[in-house]
């Protein structure tokens, strides 16, 4: 029978270590080396369990974060609450889950997104970004689409990585979702040409705003 304690589970993520992931998780930010099919499999065996979620991500362990934020119950964390893991999230992988899994789902979403999307700390800043991706897509009423752009062509090309990556995917998912925009969106992105060179795997789309803007509308069409 399987232990579900912290302690339990902690051995149990170190059993599942593999050396070789970790090193490919390293490239990417992430310092864990364990499959996530295989932590989604014990998220699944042990359901949503809030208590459980925050012991393990007060180890501070990356997989054990990872799989605290799969048990957890996005809801029950306050506002005030969400905005202290985020400032802890450092780790791309867990930034990213915490955005998408937990912040997307809890009603403080919209707060949060207009207290972190002119935060001095990039990272955080990043959160705000991805927040507003989301808003873009689906609830763009009240939002200044084209003050969007302006910060977007002023502070793009220069932002760091993360927050680059994130005020990209807007100016893409505005040029995207907006046709009235779309020209303005593709010519920003021509003229910064962030992420214009970056390699793009065989069937992937890049993610230089003008040809995702382009491939997604001819999806679309």
């Amino acid at each position: 029978m399987a232990d579900d304690t912290v302690a339990g589970l902690m051995a149990e993520l170190a059993a599942l270590e593999d050396p070789k992931a970790r090193a490919v998780n390293e490239k990417h930010g992430d310092d864990h080396g364990v499959n996530l099919g295989k932590l989604r499999a014990i998220a699944k065996r042990l359901k949503t369990r809030q208590d459980l979620a925050l012991e393990l991500w007060a180890t501070g362990d990356t997989a054990a974060r990872l799989l605290a934020l799969l048990i957890c119950r996005p809801k029950a964390f306050g506002r005030d609450e969400l905005d202290t893991v985020l400032r802890e999230a450092r780790r791309p992988k867990v930034h990213d889950w915490l955005v998408n899994y937990v912040v997307k789902k809890s009603p403080h979403a919209e707060e949060l997104r207009v207290l972190w999307f002119s935060d001095p700390d990039p990272v955080v800043a990043s959160a705000g970004w991805a927040l507003t991706v989301d808003r873009v897509a689906k609830k763009p009423e009240d939002l200044d689409l084209d003050g969007l752009l302006d910060v977007v062509e002023k502070d793009m090309k220069d932002a760091p990585r993360r927050l680059q990556w994130a005020m990209n995917h807007c100016l893409a998912q505005i040029g995207i979702e907006h046709p009235s925009l779309r020209a303005r969106a593709i010519e920003i992105g021509e003229r910064l040409e962030v992420l214009k060179d970056y390699p793009t795997p065989p069937g992937c789309t890049s993610p230089f705003a003008p040809v995702w803007i382009g491939e997604m509308v001819r999806r679309k069409g």
